[in-house]
């Protein structure tokens, strides 16, 4: 009994009460776990920076687009996951839910599987067609290829994650990624300092931390009381949810797959501007990574808020979760966008020696971090759609909006004389932004009207 009234004080009613409060209770240790997952880059890319030189950071860097790439049709599933879970949540039917954690969690690690193969052989042609400049492929390579050996714990860890998100828990995911974050520094600094084994040693460090945060959010799973409980003997691809997940989670993890392709492309572009800039972006990149973890919180907060509210028949609350989360994430990313221009330099510094390096990544904060809100109310909207149960809606308007006007750009204006310059890439991004955001604001009252007229009827 007491087992499971501690299993329930992680769980959130999100149907009743103030969804403000319980939004800030959800993202919070929702943004430290997700700033927590990004340090695992982030120490890798700062340990080399420092320690083994600008190609070993170009190196690491130049991979993350690619693993992106790799990953996000698979993580698509687990927003499948995340969505179905908290509808039956929140509709209060344990059979279902339990049948969604065992297909999801096995779905996991065919996921994990497929990448690892996908990763370690075809490493070097992928990076090869990405331009990656000579002095860095031969690192580029050995980065990417130890990095996807833990990708089947990446992704128990991510749909496992999903699942406890679903019924309100945040904060278990960000205990077990603060043991595993504080590991993974600490080998990398092993490894890379004491051992000299570069980027090996910081992809080694970042594999044993993730496979100590997939076995620690298992053995939670395991340990449940409640219908999320894991049991090994009953995973089991249910027919039904499995074709739900996908419903939702393969236009999500296609949208996720093109948007990515788009990066790729635009970071064989910045890979044809030399080593220098390659090094620059990556450090500004990842600066942002941090600044997107934050708004990406109250994207997550819309789905499970939104899902659970649908799944409990309570339309009404809905509106006020879309204007919640917009308004949160507003805030979020005005203030850290403009945050990491302010101190750019210093944040820079930690990641390169090189006044070149640091000098190219400020021109991709300025234009970049500065309109990061954009984004954030963007992909709020993908949320709320989402977790409405319309996924293949928000996916095309992306891929048209978002990732259309990107390539559109590269091939077009870039190529021309007076545009071929990193800061023409740079802008991409935020128009981009700002188009698919003001049309899924469309498509959201069109489908909150298809709901009104179904309660009518």
């Amino acid at each position: 009994m007491q087992q499971k009234e501690n299993t329930k004080k992680y769980e959130m009613d999100m149907c009743s009460g103030s969804i403000l409060k319980k939004m800030l209770v959800f993202t919070l240790p929702l943004m430290c776990s997700s700033i927590l997952q990004l340090l695992f880059n982030a120490a890798d890319i700062i340990v080399v920076g420092r320690f083994a030189g600008d190609n070993s950071l170009a190196a690491v860097g130049s991979n993350t687009s690619l693993i992106s790439l790799l990953t996000n049709f698979f993580l698509g599933l687990s927003v499948g996951g995340n969505v179905l879970a908290a509808h039956y949540y929140g509709a209060k039917k344990e059979q279902d839910l339990r049948e969604t954690v065992h297909t999801a969690m096995l779905l996991s690690l065919f996921s994990g599987i497929i990448l690892t193969l996908v990763g370690c052989f075809g490493a070097r042609q992928i990076l090869i067609w990405m331009q990656t400049p000579e002095e860095v492929l031969p690192l580029a390579v050995v980065y990417l290829r130890i990095y996807f050996l833990g990708m089947t714990a990446t992704m128990i860890y991510n749909f496992g994650s999903a699942i406890l998100r679903a019924v309100g828990d945040t904060k278990r995911p960000l205990y077990y990624l603060s043991f595993a974050g504080i590991i993974n520094v600490g080998l990398n600094l092993l490894f890379v300092i004491v051992f000299k084994m570069d980027v090996a040693g910081v992809a080694t460090a970042t594999v044993i931390s993730q496979c100590i945060s997939a076995f620690l959010v298992a053995l939670c799973m395991m340990k449940e009381q409640s219908a999320i409980r894991l049991e090994v003997k009953k995973l089991h691809i249910h027919k039904d949810k499995f074709l739900k997940i996908i419903q939702v989670g393969l236009p999500a993890g296609f949208q996720g797959i093109v948007f990515s392709i788009s990066n790729v492309i635009i970071q064989s572009s910045i890979n044809s501007f030399g080593a220098v800039t390659v090094a620059g972006n990556s450090a500004a990149a990842n600066i942002e990574g941090f600044v997107y973890v934050a708004m990406n919180a109250f994207h997550q907060a819309a789905i499970s808020f939104t899902s659970q509210n649908a799944g409990a028949a309570k339309y009404e609350r809905i509106n006020r979760i879309l204007y919640t989360a917009e308004l949160c994430v507003i805030i979020v990313g005005v203030v850290l966008g403009n945050a990491a221009i302010l101190w750019g330099y210093p944040l820079l510094g930690m990641y390169t020696q090189s006044p070149a390096v640091a000098e190219a990544g400020m021109i991709r904060l300025k234009i970049v971090s500065r309109t990061y809100a954009l984004c954030g109310m963007m992909d709020v909207m993908v949320g709320s759609l989402r977790g409405l149960g319309y996924s293949v809606m928000p996916m095309i308007v992306s891929l048209i909006g978002a990732c259309g006007l990107r390539l559109l750009w590269i091939f077009t204006f870039f190529r021309m004389e007076q545009f071929h310059t990193v800061s023409s890439l740079y802008m991409t991004y935020p128009v981009s932004w700002l188009i698919t955001f003001a049309t899924h604001v469309i498509c959201f009252v069109i489908v909150r009207r298809k709901l009104e007229d179904r309660k009518k009827v």
